[in-house]
């Protein structure tokens, strides 16, 4: 499954853009404020209905708009093509159509590849709290086991129904029994999640180790998960049983998949706590394309790697590593502020920044 075309009419600067994508590598190439972060942002937009730089999507609403609007054209093996729209509006809020109609998220999943990006914002991923390696280890479980793809949802919505009796029984409000059931129904979708990232976590780690060597980690890296909740519903429910006082005490749920961990460490130290910003970049970069490999081994949708400024940091020959990665199979947009950092096989067909003026501003 590949991205054919992205239009932006209008997002941020971008008062209106297409861009033609190739079935490998595609590359934008202009100076700083030129816009090809916007462009990134528009076809994450136009494929998930999110913007991965803001949580308030008003805000790739040109100044002075009334709206913004980004579209992708993707097509698939048998060459049809679907139509994701996703716009918001200042009068009447956000959407996300398939072929012109409202679609389930599910749906709209299933028309479009995962789109995996690389940015500085997103070191956030390594560097930042747990729940940013919960939320996407958990995405990689969805692309890679489709029929796990509710996992997350499914504890997230048990979670809160304990959560509300454990604070309404704490309160004096109902009988401390009534968290049995609820318990039984929390333990289950835990042990499953759990299982889930735990096999996700053992699949991703070779190939991470590998690409995070290749690409500069030297000493190397690894990915490790830790489970707060290990072990069967059974185990889970007792150990929530053995934890009520303490939750009732508290007013919530204190154990469970909910605070797990993701560790990405390099001899032995977190990198999120003692790495340097290049170390985190290449871990980054490192856990794009183990998930990458992981896919195209299983042979599930190619995630499309939308890479913003990632060679400015890495020398000749790291780049060149890099492209041999990407060409390995599935699709690629880069972007580059400067000509030289792009080898030439992808300089050769890149797009160049600014558009028409029409288009231009900071980006």
């Amino acid at each position: 499954m590949l991205v054919a075309a992205l239009e932006a009419r209008p997002l941020r600067s971008l008062a209106s853009a297409r861009l033609e994508l190739a079935p490998g590598i595609s590359s934008l190439v202009g100076p700083n404020g030129a816009g090809k972060t916007n462009m990134l942002e528009a076809l994450y937009f136009a494929l998930t209905g999110r913007s991965f730089r803001t949580a308030d999507r008003r805000e790739l609403i040109p100044f002075g708009g009334a709206f913004a609007r980004a579209e992708a054209i993707v097509r698939d093996e048998d060459g049809i093509e679907r139509r994701l729209l996703a716009s918001v509006s200042r009068a009447d809020g956000r959407r996300h159509l398939l072929d012109g109609n409202p679609a389930e998220p599910a749906a709209l999943a299933r028309s479009r590849p995962p789109a995996a990006l690389f940015a500085p914002d997103r070191l956030a991923l390594v560097k930042g709290a747990p729940a940013e390696r919960r939320a996407h280890l958990d995405r990689f479980v969805a692309a890679r086991w489709p029929s796990r793809a509710e996992l997350r949802q499914r504890f997230g919505q048990a979670l809160a129904q304990r959560n509300a009796l454990v604070a309404r029984v704490a309160g004096g409000i109902g009988s401390e029994a009534e968290l049995d059931a609820w318990d039984e129904t929390f333990a289950a979708s835990a042990a499953a999640l759990v299982a889930a990232r735990a096999e996700a976590t053992a699949e991703l780690s070779g190939p991470f180790a590998d690409a995070a060597s290749e690409l500069g980690l030297e000493q190397g890296a690894q990915l490790e998960y830790a489970p707060r909740a290990p072990g069967s519903a059974e185990e889970i429910r007792d150990g929530l049983r053995e934890r009520r006082v303490a939750d009732l005490r508290l007013g919530r749920s204190s154990w469970g998949p909910h605070l797990d961990e993701l560790k990405i460490v390099s001899s032995g130290r977190a990198l999120r706590r003692y790495g340097s910003q290049g170390q985190q970049r290449t871990a980054l970069l490192a856990l794009l394309f183990a998930e990458r490999d992981a896919l195209l081994s299983a042979r599930r949708v190619t995630p499309l790697l939308l890479l913003d400024d990632v060679m400015s940091e890495l020398d000749p020959e790291r780049r060149e590593r890099l492209i041999g990665r990407l060409e390995a199979g599935g699709q690629a947009l880069i972007t580059a502020a400067d000509e030289s950092s792009l080898p030439p096989a992808v300089l050769a067909s890149a797009t160049r920044m600014p558009f028409p003026p029409a288009m231009a501003a900071a980006a």
